[in-house]
């Protein structure tokens, strides 16, 4: 240890050399250029990427072995840590937040479970084993876990197309559940070898449009409820559904059912209004669907409206979750199909659970961690998928009623699943008479927060290629299939890389008066340039294949025009050029072969081309495919002032020597 320090001490210090006028000479930031170590290779990227996830951090005293030991377990278990400080108050916040959670999330389950095609009770199991995982694995504190009507709608669309939940309900029942426990693998895996910007192929707004178009189909399939349909279209797209509503107008029908269903999504939309308007009552709309369910169904019993066409859920299987471990088939028939479906579930559920628990995290003043709300959500769904459950996630509208009743940690879910349990053993037999009509105006009630159109209009207004992929996700979701609608807005989203890979941008820049600071003369026009020496700016971070002879057509264009313009003035003509490579952080062959044939084509112009600050990885490249002593290693500048001085000095002394 002793002589490890000894030999830092000993160790000269290379001290940069300044000329009279404090800056550092041209030829001592070459050196920095030049003698920088190695940067990592990606054998040594890959293996930080996953030691970072095994890792624990580091703790400050006490035993190593045990300390580290607590660490990894509060990694893991962030209850741990926040519950030593967790209060008798805080608790009992938690609880009054969990009731009015689970008054919510009750109606809601069995409406969901509904849009999944599934048994009520499925629903309601959703809501009791994934929340308590979450509870203690979850760093959100306001987030409420359960089903979701996006996710329902994702798995009945999707799972449906192999198996009809009508024709066999045994086997598609298998295959959700298998699709829950393969999707809660994936979210795990993206936490925990840290690939989290999987989530983020799908961008703002792609979300935005598969949302609202989501939306709008769910709100189709709740017209069978609605008007008490018994033929209706397993289709999603609008153009069928409104085939399905237009044949079945032919039918007989019962305007109960109509009744029923709209009476009741004025009275929930009616009551948010004023829970919105009078915050102190938010707990008037969080409890409106509870009611409406509670008063249809009493309506119901007392008129025996079910006799007269009244479509009810009738029995609903009451008790604990039984287990579903045996259910799920990783060998069977439908194994890669559902992989396939679960991995788009995996990413829309981390997608809108992360996006709802970071906005309420950011009115708290906290910061999520998205690695461990993926592992949280994955073991949420592992452990759901072998007790009955399907996909679950966090739900943006139960979320805002949980942080407007006061929750101050995940308990208030443990308290929400723990009355969704009592209710499940106790209060079953009950919803026999709960009209079908009820939970489709619960499940439209639930709709207009994902139509987001202003959001839409602030991304027409901000960037047109980003309303394109809003748009087609929007469009491919309504006329065609949730899977067309995220296909067009991933391919869209890659056509937009992959347009502003090929063409980036190539600046010419200029100085600005009186500083050694360039930029773009088209930006800053009173930006001037330099006599004899024109300074081009690649605006790429990935100079490769892709774009290499795009950058070299432009870059020959504007020195071309440049040349012929400053022919008319011999004291203008261009002599140098210097390349602005400090966005440029790697380059491949193709790039190479580029810069090389730009310098001979500078050459046999007569024209000496310079680089400036060119990325690690880039100039690491350059040395090993000797780009670097074709250019000449006096050529290569740390920054554009000193490349442009260091030609202009060469310039004055070609010209004394002459």
């Amino acid at each position: 240890m002793e002589s490890s320090m000894a030999a830092a001490v000993e160790t000269p210090v290379t001290v940069p050399a300044f000329d009279v006028s404090g800056r550092r000479s041209a030829a001592t930031t070459a050196g920095l250029v030049f003698n920088s170590p190695d940067p990592p290779s990606l054998r040594e990227e890959l293996v930080g990427v996953v030691g970072k996830a095994f890792r624990p951090r580091r703790t400050s005293g006490g035993d190593g072995g045990c300390a580290c030991a607590l660490t990894a377990l509060q990694a893991v278990f962030p209850v741990l840590q926040w519950g030593r400080t967790y209060t008798l108050k805080s608790f009992r916040s938690d609880v009054m937040a969990g009731l009015t959670l689970a008054s919510l999330g009750i109606p809601q389950s069995i409406g969901y479970a509904n849009l999944a095609k599934l048994d009520p009770q499925y629903g309601l199991y959703t809501s009791v084993v994934p929340p308590l995982i979450y509870a203690v694995m979850g760093t959100s504190r306001e987030i409420a876990i359960g089903p979701v009507a996006v996710v329902s709608l994702l798995l009945s669309s999707m799972v449906q197309k192999i198996v009809d939940p009508a024709t066999d309900p045994v086997t598609y029942r298998t295959l959700v559940f298998t699709v829950t426990f393969l999707a809660g693998i994936f979210q795990v895996s993206f936490g925990f070898f840290r690939l989290g910007f999987l989530v983020d192929f799908l961008s703002h707004a792609a979300i935005v449009g598969f949302m609202a178009g989501a939306a709008i189909v769910i709100g189709l399939q709740q017209l069978k409820g609605l008007l008490g349909l018994s033929r209706f279209t397993n289709s999603t797209d609008v153009v069928s559904v409104a085939k399905a509503v237009f044949s079945a107008l032919h039918d007989p029908w019962h305007p109960g059912n109509f009744f029923i269903g709209c009476s009741f999504l004025i009275f929930i939309l009616a009551t948010r209004f004023i829970g919105r308007r009078y915050k102190k009552l938010f707990w008037l709309s969080a409890i409106s669907p509870l009611l409406s369910v509670v008063l249809s169904t009493a309506a119901v019993y007392a008129t025996r409206a079910d006799k007269h066409g009244v479509k009810i859920i009738r029995e609903v299987h009451a008790g604990l979750n039984p287990s579903s471990v045996k259910q799920i088939q990783l060998n069977g028939p439908y194994t890669t199909e559902c992989a396939k479906i679960a991995i788009i579930c995996a990413v829309i559920a981390l997608t809108e659970a992360i996006a709802v628990g970071r906005s309420f995290a950011s009115i708290r003043g906290y910061k999520l961690d998205g690695n461990k709300e993926m592992i949280a959500m994955g073991c949420s769904n592992i452990a759901g998928s072998m007790s009955s459950c399907y996909v679950a996630t966090g739900s943006f509208s139960r979320t805002a009623v949980n942080f407007s009743a006061g929750a101050r940690s995940t308990v208030s879910n443990i308290v929400m699943a723990a009355t969704v349990f009592i209710a499940l053993e106790l209060f079953m037999k009950l919803l026999y008479y709960t009209p079908m009509a009820v939970l489709a105006s619960i499940i439209l009630s639930a709709l207009p927060g994902l139509i987001d159109i202003r959001e839409a209009w602030s991304i027409w207004k901000v960037d047109k290629m980003d309303f394109l992929i809003c748009l087609g996700a929007f469009v491919g979701v309504l006329f065609g299939s949730v899977e067309i609608g995220l296909g067009v807005a991933l391919a869209i989203s890659f056509a937009k890389i992959i347009i502003q890979s090929i063409r980036p941008q190539v600046e010419v820049l200029g100085r600005l008066q009186g500083t050694n600071i360039f930029c773009s003369v088209r930006q800053y026009p009173v930006a001037c340039r330099t006599p004899a020496v024109q300074v081009i700016r690649i605006d790429t971070s990935f100079l490769c294949f892709i774009n290499a002879t795009f950058i070299k057509e432009r870059i020959m264009e504007w020195v071309m025009a440049e040349v012929e313009t400053s022919n008319e003035k011999a004291r203008e003509r261009v002599q140098s050029v210097v390349l602005d490579m400090s966005n440029v952080a790697n380059i491949d062959t193709s790039g190479l072969v580029g810069l090389e044939e730009i310098h001979q084509d500078l050459l046999s112009m007569g024209i000496q081309m310079a680089i400036a600050g060119p990325g690690w990885q880039a100039i690491q490249k350059m040395k090993l495919g000797h780009v670097v002593d074709r250019v000449g290693e006096e050529w290569i500048f740390l920054t554009v002032s000193e490349a442009v001085e260091g030609c202009i000095a060469a310039h004055k002394g070609s010209a004394m020597e002459c």
